[in-house]
Formats: structure tokens, C-alpha cells, sequence
């Protein structure tokens, strides 16, 4: 009855009743343990919904860029918005950008996570921007408005809120009037706005200050905040309700 022990080059002789094979292994043969070879892989942390907001001017976008270039393994929502597309901006990477029907017919469709109308513009997070991040184990970076952050807390509570914040109510206005953007009386409604939302920024889990000039030390205040958040024991999956 021939006995076989191991593989490689081999090596025989001959009892009389048994025919033994012996096969010696290189020193550098890649040996498995048979109780690894049905082992599951460590459930992975499951990936967070992390949602940044702020008042209009405080950085938000330029976090973004800056978030982007940190090579994680991130999935970053694009907003869709009915607002005209601004110089530099690229349409499905800064904006989805989409005339007022178009948007109207997909809130009918119940296709965002949360929609709203800012400064006279609809604004608007597809879930499909979501779920595909998220089923993709992948950790989902959402930029939007403090409005909308309200509204997703209510769909997602177990999601990351970070809130930005700037240096001083002085450099909100330099940043709003250097934009460019806005007539005098829409940066007033801006900042009035604003004024009103810094007084929510309480109900975030994480303020960050992006001061003039150090908006690398706030994303990398971003950055931990996100690595703390995965290492914290009893997280649950996010869900939307």
C-alpha cells in the first residue's frame, strides 16, 4: 500500500509489505496550516458617512481638494445643484450641475437623500451617490450645507458630523467678497445666514477652524477625526431611515 508524505522531489524505498513515499519539501516551500485554510477574513470596520458642513465661504470646497490628494480609500459625494456653474468648476466633480426640471422630476422620483433650496437654488444629494460609496466599503465623504445636515442627522444619526468653522467672522467676509461671486446683497444674506448658522455648530461631533492660511492643519484635523471615528469600538452600519 503506497503512503505519500508531503510533494516535491522524492525520495523511495521498498518494505516488505509497504511501499513508502517520501518526498522531501524545499526549506522555502509555502506550507499553509490546514486551520488557515478555511479562515474568514476579520470583518473589516464598517464604513462611515462622514458629513461636512459649515457656513457658506468657511472652506468647505477647498477641504475637498485638499481631502482628495490624501489618497484614502474615501468616496466623495457630488451634490447636484440647479445654481449656475462658477469659473474652474467642473460638472460631475464639483457639482452635478442640472436645469431646474430635470432636478424637480428626480425629487417626484424620491431620488435624493435631501434636497433643499438655498440662496435661490435647489441643492441635492442622489442617494445613488451614497449607496454606491458605502456598498463599496468604501468610507463616504459628503460636503453640504448645515440645513441639509440637519435633515440627513434625522436619516443617518450614527453618521460622522464635522462642522468647519473660520478663523473669525472678519475672514468669512474677506473670503465671500475675494469670491467674486455674489452681489453685495446676496453676501449679506450669506453672512446673515451664517451668523446663524455658527450657532449649531454645537450640535456637531467635531468642530474644526480653518483659520487663514492653515487649511492643511484643518484637513488634517479632518483626517484624524475620520481615523478616530473608524477605531472606535460599537459602531454600527449606516442605514439610511
Amino acid at each position: 500500500m503506497p503512503i505519500s508524505v508531503g510533494l516535491p522531489h522524492h525520495v523511495s524505498w521498498r518494505y516488505p509489505h509497504i511501499d513508502v513515499l517520501v518526498q522531501v519539501l524545499p526549506t522555502d516551500w509555502p506550507y499553509t496550516p490546514k486551520h488557515e485554510v478555511n479562515r474568514l477574513p476579520e470583518n473589516p470596520s464598517p464604513p462611515l458617512l462622514v458629513v461636512l458642513s459649515g457656513p457658506s465661504g468657511v472652506g468647505k470646497d477647498a477641504a475637498l481638494n485638499e481631502m482628495r490628494k490624501l489618497d484614502r480609500p474615501w468616496h466623495f459625494v457630488v451634490t447636484a445643484t440647479t445654481r449656475s456653474i462658477r469659473p474652474g468648476e467642473v460638472d460631475g466633480v464639483d457639482y452635478i450641475f442640472l436645469d431646474e426640471p430635470t432636478f424637480l422630476d428626480m425629487k417626484d422620483k424620491n431620488e435624493f437623500v435631501e434636497c433643499a433650496q438655498v440662496y435661490g437654488n435647489w441643492y441635492g444629494v442622489p442617494k445613488s451617490q451614497v449607496t454606491t460609496g458605502l456598498d463599496s466599503g468604501k468610507d463616504v465623504i459628503l460636503k453640504i450645507d448645515v440645513q441639509g445636515a440637519a435633515t440627513v442627522r434625522q436619516m443617518a444619526p450614527n453618521a460622522l458630523f464635522i462642522f468647519m468653522v473660520p478663523g473669525s467672522f472678519e475672514e468669512l467676509r474677506d473670503r465671500l467678497s475675494q469670491r467674486m461671486t455674489e452681489s453685495t446683497p446676496q453676501m449679506e444674506l450669506r453672512l446673515r445666514t451664517a451668523t446663524q448658522e455658527l450657532g449649531q455648530a454645537e450640535l456637531f461631533d467635531r468642530q474644526v477652524v480653518n483659520s487663514e492660511d492653515h487649511l492643511k492643519e484643518a484637513v488634517a484635523d479632518i483626517d484624524a477625526t475620520i481615523s478616530a471615528e473608524k477605531q472606535r469600538d460599537g459602531r454600527t452600519p449606516i442605514l439610511l431611515l
